[in-house]
């Protein structure tokens, strides 16, 4: 992605980026278990759950990144794609880095034990749905039509 695509881009879409509103969500439920807890018990499974979940996450963006890196596409959600990736985590998740956010998000929350704000996993995941991934598939079906048509049948949003 050339620094100039970037430049393209106005403020409020800049500052518009999933890693943002992530960080945003993640806050919100740090908040909650710092100045709110319910029910702070230790439960070792729940402390292995979450460390998969944040461990998967973690792993999930960094095989999604290295497939888009090959490929030689944008990551900037709002970017025009130059290429459609199909392979690696891609064959089994059309949005692999969006789900790592997601298992990211509830890996702490869990860790924190921030139970009310399991509620926030779902509310980033129709959030990410709304604002990132339908326009993503739009621009995605414009360029690459039935390629991206194919694609989409065989391999689901989520998991």
């Amino acid at each position: 992605m050339a620094m100039s695509d970037l430049r393209d881009l106005s403020l409020p879409r800049l500052l518009d980026m999933p890693p943002l509103w992530l960080l945003l969500f993640v806050g919100l439920a740090r908040v909650q278990a710092v100045r709110w807890p319910v029910w702070p018990v230790e439960l070792p499974l729940v402390d292995l759950a979450a460390g998969v979940l944040v461990g998967g996450g973690v792993l999930l963006m960094g095989l999604a990144l290295i497939e888009m890196r090959r490929a030689r596409t944008t990551i900037v959600p709002h970017l025009q794609p130059e290429a459609l990736v199909t392979s690696g985590v891609f064959a089994r998740t059309r949005n692999p880095i969006y789900l790592g956010d997601l298992c990211i998000l509830a890996g702490l929350i869990l860790f924190w034990k921030a139970w009310p704000s399991l509620v926030l996993v779902p509310l980033f995941a129709w959030l990410v749905t709304d604002r990132f991934i339908r326009p993503e598939e739009a621009r995605l079906h414009a360029r690459f039509g039935a390629r991206f048509e194919h694609w989409a049948q065989r391999t689901r949003r989520w998991l």
